[in-house]
């Protein structure tokens, strides 16, 4: 590896995954998660699901084949600690428990998530304020300012992103195909900056996945891209030379 900075980045940040007392608020609403047998109407305006085509399905299923573990939401926690980051935006809410991970990394981060789907995204809501509340009976803090935009990611994005300066810290899982990907990408990156972090979910799902985070890798504006299998880190930090890692991170649960 010769870049001191993924180097770096690598051995105390990706590589280091201590389990904090802080992750417990947010893993108690995982377990409810996973034993709910409320049953939701899903709109789904991406590539779909592997696992369950079924447009009616259990909080708990949802749960469980979503394949966000507690791993992700630690990775993006140490992440978006490391580097302050306070302007996220996370394209996939789902039921919001990676999304409660980054709210733990920065309590004054303002964070925007987008889920296409109405039931859903009321979950999450439950979920937010379920664990706001939860972190005030705690020594932790937690980001307040979180706000779901519901519906067709196609039609928000572009307006939510021109209401920012900048955007920090972005994490792609909403459409797994190569065009939305592209597009969304591109419409982020007209606000990303020297430190900007965009991560980019399942990479290697499929052949489209696979082109997009080829088209991605090959893009003027990035600098260094590192591949875990599972997700892919992006950045743009113009003072280092254009390179490509594959980092071994191990497996998800």
């Amino acid at each position: 590896m010769h870049s001191p900075f993924v180097f770096d980045l690598y051995l105390n940040t990706i590589k280091k995954d201590p389990i904090d007392a802080e992750f417990e608020v947010i893993e108690s609403i995982r377990q409810q998660m996973l034993q709910s047998r409320q049953q939701l109407r899903i709109t789904d305006y991406g590539a779909g699901s592997k696992v369950n085509v079924s447009p009616i399905r259990e909080v708990r299923d949802i749960a469980q084949n979503s394949k966000k573990s507690a791993k992700l939401g630690r990775l993006f926690y140490r992440l978006i600690n490391r580097f302050d980051y306070q302007h996220i935006f996370d394209l996939g809410t789902s039921l919001g428990l990676t999304t409660l991970y980054m709210a733990a990394a920065n309590p004054d981060a303002h964070i925007t998530t987008f889920e296409g789907c109405p039931e859903t995204a009321k979950v999450a809501g439950q979920n937010f304020r379920r664990a706001q509340e939860a972190y005030r009976t705690t020594k932790h803090d937690i980001a307040t300012d979180i706000r779901i935009i519901t519906g067709n990611l196609d039609l928000s994005l572009k307006s939510q992103v021109e209401a920012y300066s900048k955007i920090d810290f972005a994490f792609f899982d909403a459409n797994h195909r190569y065009e939305p990907t592209i597009k969304y990408f591109e419409t982020c990156l007209t606000k990303a900056h020297e430190n900007s972090l965009f991560v980019f979910d399942d990479i290697h799902w499929s052949t489209e996945m696979e082109a997009a985070w080829e088209y991605i890798k090959a893009h003027p504006s990035v600098t260094v891209t590192i591949d875990l299998l599972a997700v892919g880190l992006v950045f743009f930090r113009k003072k280092q030379p254009k390179q490509n890692f594959i980092l071994r991170w191990g497996f998800w649960q």
